[in-house]
């Protein structure tokens, strides 16, 4: 548009004759080669104000170029802003502007000719000023969208990076988080005098809430558990590692009460009692401890260290924290390499047996012998049964371990019988899970067909508690082996129910009374303890005599307690004073010197 500078101007000639049409024809000319933001009427009032401008120009003295410039300033601004509009305006100004407007003195067509140029160039430097803003306006867009994009960027970052470290649930960190954090703290210089700590947590029984409750309930009782360990102990990282598990990060402690005042105070956060859903929740938790130097730990090991104390806090009752403990930790681990390592032992035939005589305090002479298994381990030596029993019964190869120990004992108390008459019967122990297993008496009585073995030259030991709870299918497999000859004894009688009247409808053929009792005999027969166990053994010998039942006392080491023993009506005993478990081949040397009963 142009202002109204020009119409001032344009006064004098805005009524000559022709100035409409050249107007008209002008507007024609340049309509179609740029977009206009006008209307033609309104382009059409702006060419007549420039056409006036012109004509005043050419009739003007002193004549003045700066008017040209001025036009072609206009039709830039008015967004005739293209070479064609340039050349068409040029074209038609200089075929109809003197005729249509009756201009016919001699010098107008030199003035014609230099007011197109001068329009030419004004066109021209309001195009290049004109570019030049748009360029600074393209320039100083790009920027502020730039900046725009760029914050717009790191806020987004910043949303993704809290959404990939926290827990959506909790808004607590999480594991990733937590990790990040962990492994700083451990590599955050300082020298070695530096200690960190670990309290990690799981909820007990939190199961039971998801089981009984729902989990939309279980998950509102984390929110609260999560705010009130973060009002208890906020100056640390609380974090949610997944599930009903948290860990407390102790970046700077000074001993090892730091992190247990830490544990102390989650515990108590944490059983405070929630209402959710309108029922009022209670729950424990559990903590593993872990405070150590930096400088002896990595966040690995601190993770370790940390889920196994877990787990002794779990096992030790629950509601509790446990401090790591090394030795213990180092214990487990043996324990776990054992129990990993005990089939590939048993297939390389690592496992061998021992036998420890069973006496007769009457006359002296070997009745039986117990086989005792051992582990002769590649790296750690001989290993004892209490080595790795116990491992066994857990991890289910008892079982095979105990059909081992039964076959090779069998086999080996045959061929004693084959060098003696009065080759002592073998006595071996029955596991639990042997004991509830199917086809018990089946297998038996077909190894002993197959080894040759007279059920009688067999003693199957059971402990007392497996004994006591045994009903069912297990004990008509016991009263079928009895039937059949093979002796069932009680292994350490008196530790366990001691329920003699139900021995009554039991299998069973011997006791084998607990070596705690035994050891009581050491004392002198005047000390009160003794004179105790003594009555004792008095009473479960008499009671198992009145059930027809042989007694056998187990541990004694020494002549006074075997003297005692016989005293009271034992009929037999074990322990080191009569022999320690030796090899197979030792029990063929005995056999001249035991026999007589």
């Amino acid at each position: 548009m142009v202002g109204d500078e020009y119409a001032g101007r344009a006064v004098l000639t805005a009524a000559q004759p022709g100035l409409a049409a050249f107007a008209r024809a002008w507007a024609k000319a340049v309509t179609g080669t740029s977009y206009l933001p006008m209307t033609q009427t309104q382009l059409e009032e702006l060419l007549q104000q420039l056409t006036a401008e012109l004509a005043d120009a050419l009739q003007s003295e002193p004549f003045d170029l700066r008017t040209g410039h001025r036009v072609g300033a206009a039709l830039v601004a008015a967004h005739v802003a293209s070479a064609e509009g340039l050349g068409r305006t040029i074209e038609v100004i200089q075929l109809r502007l003197l005729r249509d407007l009756g201009l016919g003195q001699d010098d107008a067509q030199d003035r014609m000719a230099r007011l197109l140029a001068t329009v030419a160039t004004g066109y021209s430097r309001a195009m290049h000023d004109r570019t030049l803003d748009e360029q600074e306006s393209i320039r100083r867009a790009g920027m502020v969208a730039r900046e725009q994009a760029e914050r717009a960027l790191r806020e987004s970052e910043a949303r993704f990076r809290h959404q990939a470290t926290h827990d959506p649930l909790t808004g607590l960190p999480n594991r990733a988080l937590f990790t990040e954090r962990l492994g700083a703290a451990v590599r955050r210089p300082g020298g070695d005098e530096r200690r960190i700590g670990l309290c990690f947590i799981d909820l007990d029984r939190f199961k039971v809430v998801n089981d009984t409750l729902g989990h939309p309930v279980g998950d509102q009782l984390l929110v609260s558990v999560a705010t009130r360990l973060r009002r208890e102990v906020g100056e640390h990282l609380v974090a949610r590692l997944g599930g009903d598990e948290f860990v407390i990060l102790i970046e700077e402690t000074s001993c090892t009460d730091d992190a247990i005042k830490v544990a102390d105070a989650a515990l108590a956060a944490i059983s405070e009692p929630s209402i959710v859903d309108g029922h009022e929740l209670t729950v424990s938790a559990s903590v593993g401890v872990v405070e150590r130097p930096v400088a002896e730990t990595s966040p690995d090991d601190m993770m370790r260290a940390a889920d196994v104390t877990l787990h002794w806090a779990k096992t030790s009752g629950r509601g509790r924290w446990a401090l790591f403990d090394a030795e213990r930790n180092e214990l487990e681990l043996t324990r776990h390499a054992l129990s990993a390592a005990m089939p590939g032992a048993l297939d390389r035939g690592e496992f061998y047996l021992d036998y420890q005589p069973l006496v007769s305090l009457t006359c002296g002479g070997v009745l039986g012998v117990e086989a005792l298994v051992r582990w002769r381990h590649p790296e750690l030596g001989v290993l004892r049964p209490d080595s790795f029993i116990g491992l066994a019964e857990e991890t289910g190869l008892i079982v095979r371990l105990g059909d081992w120990v039964l076959n090779e004992a069998c086999r080996e108390a045959r061929r004693w019988l084959t060098l003696s008459p009065n080759a002592p019967f073998v006595s071996v122990n029955l596991a639990v899970r042997q004991v509830h297993g199917a086809g018990l008496a089946d297998e038996i009585r077909a190894l002993l067909d197959e080894t040759g073995l007279p059920p009688h030259r067999l003693q199957l030991e059971i402990t007392e508690s497996a004994l006591m709870t045994t009903t069912g299918e297990p004990v008509q497999a016991l009263r079928a082996l009895a039937e059949l000859g093979v002796r069932i004894a009680i292994d350490d009688f008196g530790t366990g129910y001691s329920n003699l009247a139900y021995l009554r409808s039991l299998p069973v053929c011997e006791l084998k009374v607990a070596g705690s009792f035994v050891a009581g005999l050491q004392a002198a027969g005047n000390d009160p303890a003794s004179h105790t166990d003594e009555r004792i053994l008095a009473t479960l010998v008499s009671l198992a005599h009145a059930l027809n039942l042989t007694v056998t006392a187990e541990g004694v080491e020494t002549a006074g307690q075997a003297e005692r023993l016989r005293a009271l009506g034992c009929d037999a005993a074990q322990g080191w004073h009569f022999g320690r478990p030796e090899p197979a081949g030792r029990i063929h040397d005995r056999l001249g010197r035991g026999s007589g009963c």
